[in-house]
């Protein structure tokens, strides 16, 4: 672990980095990776020292056995769980990607399985430490002084700041994970499923701790719901030459490691490997096991948008035009069957996934109903569109779409809202005051400017 001596000189590092930018340059992080499937526009100015910022700075586990642990904004969900997991803990919440930093889950939203009983990852911050575009580092908490930006952060984006440290509640946990793949043949039943388990945390008389489903055909949906559990059993291994999502329509039960169970998309990108041939069972056996994982298929991806190849095969095999796909909304579950049934006959993408989720609060950014059961629907891929088809035609339909089922849209990808309903949308107004308080020389890009202008 870090240690509190080197997290403070790690944020002097910081701070000392924001001072070098000169007034009127835009102030970003100096981040070689990200998770972000939007464009940005390109800038030769000095960025943010955030090198330093990437490790657990400490744990601190009560004698009734509840535990919280202090980490900085930088810090992967890989790394936090290597440091966590041996102590028998994890956050609550653990987005399924090993690169996805926690500062960034929790100013950008991250999800998972655990989401219906533990909502989203910024539910489980106790307090944390941001530099604002003001360059101050405050220490923001639900209640006290800087409440306003503690209520604000989540779906921010960057445009408030940065989180330097987090304070989160964890979750005890065992060292396995039963899976049972349920499967449904209409989205009908599969919604009305999702929805007494929510309710009851159970199914058929056995507790559930985490659920997530995959949607492969309208026909064809699956509910995976696991179990943690001490008892000792064979598992399997999908960072191996097996495929975790093909499983699911293979095995009606099995059993993971919980290290196993918390990476187990990630491996294969969900399915988006296979778009590099990582699972085709002879390149599979010659692909480096270390390479198999999320981050390395997004450096093919942005190698590809870069060179172009992609954009070389449509010329020669015809293909009028491609429009870029890559979204996950939130909608409520009884909307699921009626988005679902839209979504296959005007986009016609599968498989999708499918997260339940409940908020506990209403968060201004991102206004879910607490206590309501919402459905994640996450979709990644292209769409063949006619030649000359306006930027964004398939992103904007389901943008109207999930807004007129009463859902939301996270950001992390392409948006194409004005910016009025954009602001109605995403907490617009308390966005701007608290932004005047804490970036009132706008340093910061507002969140319009980086989720839809992309700037």
């Amino acid at each position: 672990m870090k240690g509190w001596g080197s997290h403070a000189q790690s944020v002097d590092a910081l701070t000392a980095s924001y001072e070098a930018i000169a007034p009127g340059d835009p102030v970003r992080l100096a981040k070689r990776t990200s998770n972000l499937f939007r464009p940005r526009s390109s800038t030769d100015a000095p960025g943010l020292d955030v090198s330093g910022l990437d490790g657990v700075i400490a744990v601190d586990i009560g004698s009734d056995g509840s535990a919280t642990a202090d980490v900085q904004g930088m810090c992967t969900y890989e790394t936090l769980v290597d440091e966590l997991l041996p102590l028998g803990y994890i956050p609550q919440v653990v987005p399924q990607l090993r690169t996805i930093t926690l500062g960034g889950a929790v100013t950008g939203l991250g999800i998972e399985s655990t989401s219906f009983r533990s909502g989203l990852p910024h539910e489980s911050v106790v307090e944390m430490d941001v530099l604002t575009g003001s360059g101050e580092v405050v220490a923001a908490s639900p209640d006290g002084e800087h409440a306003d930006l503690f209520e604000a952060f989540p779906n921010s984006y960057g445009s408030l700041g940065y989180a330097t440290r987090l304070r989160i509640t964890l979750e005890k946990v065992p060292g396995f994970v039963k899976l049972r793949h349920v499967r449904f043949d209409d989205a009908t039943s599969a919604a009305k499923a999702i929805t007494d388990i929510v309710e009851a945390g159970s199914y058929e008389g056995t507790r559930v701790d985490a659920i997530d489903g995959t949607g492969f055909d309208p026909d064809e949906l699956y509910l995976t719901l696991a179990s943690f559990t001490d008892d000792e059993t064979p598992t399997s291994d999908y960072a191996g030459q097996q495929i975790y999502y093909r499983s699911i329509q293979q095995r009606d039960t099995d059993a993971l490691t919980m290290y196993d169970y918390l990476w187990r998309w990630d491996t294969d990108w969900f399915w988006c490997s296979g778009a590099f041939g990582a699972q085709n069972r002879w390149a599979r056996r010659l692909w480096p096991r270390r390479f198999r994982r999320s981050d390395v298929y997004h450096r093919l991806l942005a190698l590809d948008t870069k060179i172009g190849l992609s954009d070389l095969r449509d010329r020669i095999t015809g293909v009028p035009g491609r429009e870029k796909v890559i979204q996950d909304v939130e909608v409520p579950v009884e909307a699921l069957p009626d988005f679902l049934s839209w979504f296959d006959a005007e986009v016609g993408m599968r498989p999708v996934w499918l997260c339940p989720l409940r908020t506990t609060r209403a968060w201004p950014t991102y206004p879910l109903s607490p206590g309501e059961t919402y459905v994640n629907v996450g979709f990644w891929g292209q769409v063949e569109v006619p030649a000359g088809s306006p930027p964004g035609m398939v992103n904007r339909r389901i943008e109207d779409r999930v807004h007129a089922l009463g859902g939301h849209k996270s950001l992390y990808s392409e948006a194409f809202y004005d910016e009025e309903t954009f602001d109605q949308m995403y907490g617009g107004d308390m966005l701007a005051a608290v932004r005047a308080r804490y970036d009132s020389d706008s340093r910061l890009s507002t969140l319009y400017q980086k989720a839809v202008r992309n700037s």
